[in-house]
C-alpha cells in the first residue's frame, strides 16, 4: 500500500458465507485484518474460529447493527441471485443495500465497498463496456443491481465513501452453481453443448482477482476510489476456446459442440417456463453474444492487475471441483455454493 492508502482494522463482509464472501474472508485474514461475516447461511468453513460469524439478514437493521459493531470498513457482497424469486431479489438487493449503508453511516464507518455486477449493462450493442455506459438491467436481478447502485449514490451524497465494483462472472475455489454442470460433464468424459458457435468473446474474472480489486478499492485514497470500476480478466479468447481448456484438462478428447443460437434460446425459454431448465434468462440470452468490459480504469486508478486468464481461472476452478467433489455431491440449490439442478439437460448429457 502507498503512503496515501487507507488502513482499516476490522471489516464486515456481508454475504460472508457465500462463494465470494469466503474467498474475501481468507484474503483479508491473510493480510492481518479482523473479519466479521454477516450471512443468512452459517459460516461453516475451516476459518470459523478465526472470525466473528453473525447469522442474520441484511434486511434486518438489528442484525446489521450487531454485526457492524467495531468495524471500520464494510464490503457489501450479499445479494439474492437470479434464481431467487423476484420479490426476494428486490427486497434483498435494493432494500438490503439501503439497510447496510444506513447502518454504516449511523455507526461512523467511513467506507463501504459495494459489489455490483456487469449485469447492470443489460444486453449491450457494443464492446468493450465502460463504466459510463447506460445501465439497463435485464430481469429482476439486473434491475435490482441498477437500483442498488442508485441507493449507493444517495449515500455518497450524505458523505459516505462507496466504491462500486462491477465484476464479470467470477469463478474459482468454492464456485459451483451453473459451472458445476459443465465440470460434471467434463469429469464424466462428455463433450459440452454451447449456445451458438462459441466464437463470441465472454470475459470472466477469477475470484482472487475480484478480491484484489475489492481490496484496492478498500485501501485506496478516497478521492480516487469513490467511483465505479469494472473488473475482469485481462486475457480471454472465445468461449469455445476458453471452455475447451477444461475438456482438455479432463483428458477424454471431447469437444465443445455449438448449436444455432435462436432455436436453442426459444427452447430454453419454454423449458424455463415449465421449470425444466437449470438456466435463467440472463445466462441463455447472452451466452452467444460478446460480453466483455474495459478494465482500463481499474488498472489506471486502482492499480488493478488481474493474475488469471479465462482459461487459467476455469481450469483452476475445475481442479478445485474435482478435489472437493465428495463434499457437495448430491447437493443442489440456487446459490453459487452448490451445484444447480441440471433439469432436462441431465437427460441430454448422455448424447455427448
Amino acid at each position: 500500500m502507498t503512503a496515501e492508502s487507507v488502513l482499516f482494522r476490522r471489516c464486515l463482509v456481508t454475504g460472508g458465507a457465500g462463494f465470494l464472501g469466503v474467498n474475501l474472508v481468507r484474503y483479508l485474514l491473510a493480510r492481518g485484518h479482523e473479519v466479521v461475516s454477516l450471512d443468512l447461511a452459517p459460516f461453516d468453513y475451516p476459518e470459523r474460529d478465526r472470525i466473528v460469524a453473525v447469522t442474520g439478514d441484511i434486511r434486518d437493521r438489528a442484525d446489521v447493527d450487531l454485526a457492524i459493531q467495531g468495524c471500520d470498513l464494510v464490503v457489501h457482497g450479499a445479494a439474492a441471485l437470479p434464481l431467487y424469486a423476484p420479490a426476494e431479489i428486490y427486497s434483498t438487493d435494493i432494500e438490503g443495500t439501503r439497510t447496510v449503508l444506513a447502518s454504516a453511516l449511523a455507526h461512523g464507518v467511513p467506507r463501504v465497498v459495494h459489489v455490483s455486477s456487469t449485469a447492470v449493462y443489460g444486453i449491450p450493442d457494443h464492446h468493450p463496456l465502460r463504466e459510463d455506459d447506460p445501465l439497463q438491467g435485464v430481469g429482476p436481478y439486473g434491475e435490482a443491481k441498477v437500483k442498488a447502485e442508485q441507493v449507493c449514490q444517495e449515500f455518497r451524497a450524505q458523505g459516505l465513501c462507496v466504491p462500486i465494483i462491477r465484476p464479470k462472472s467470477f469463478i474459482g475455489p468454492e464456485r459451483l452453481g451453473v459451472f458445476a454442470m459443465f465440470y460434471d460433464w467434463a469429469r464424466d468424459g462428455r463433450g459440452f453443448p454451447m449456445i451458438g458457435s462459441g466464437h463470441n468473446r465472454y470475459q470472466l474474472c477469477d475470484v482472487e482477482d475480484v478480491c484484489q480489486g475489492i481490496y484496492l478499492a478498500a485501501t485506496g485514497p478516497r478521492d480516487k476510489v469513490d467511483d465505479v470500476f469494472n473488473l475482469g480478466a485481462r486475457e480471454f479468447t472465445t468461449m469455445r476456446e476458453d471452455y475447451q481448456a477444461v475438456l482438455d484438462e479432463a483428458g477424454f478428447d471431447k469437444k465443445i459442440v455449438g448449436f444455432p443460437a435462436s432455436p436453442v434460446i426459444w427452447t430454453l425459454r419454454v423449458l424455463e417456463a415449465l421449470k425444466l431448465s437449470p438456466l435463467y434468462k440472463w445466462v441463455y440470452e447472452t451466452a452467444a453474444e460478446d460480453s466483455f468490459v474495459s478494465i482500463e480504469k481499474a488498472e489506471r486508478v486502482l492499480g488493478f492487475a488481474p493474475q488469471y486468464s479465462n482459461k487459467q481461472a476455469l481450469v483452476r476452478n475445475y481442479r478445485w471441483y474435482l478435489e472437493h467433489l465428495d463434499e457437495f455431491q448430491g447437493a443442489a440449490g440456487v446459490s453459487h455454493r452448490v451445484p444447480w439442478k441440471q433439469g432436462i439437460l441431465g437427460f441430454a448429457k448422455r448424447f455427448f
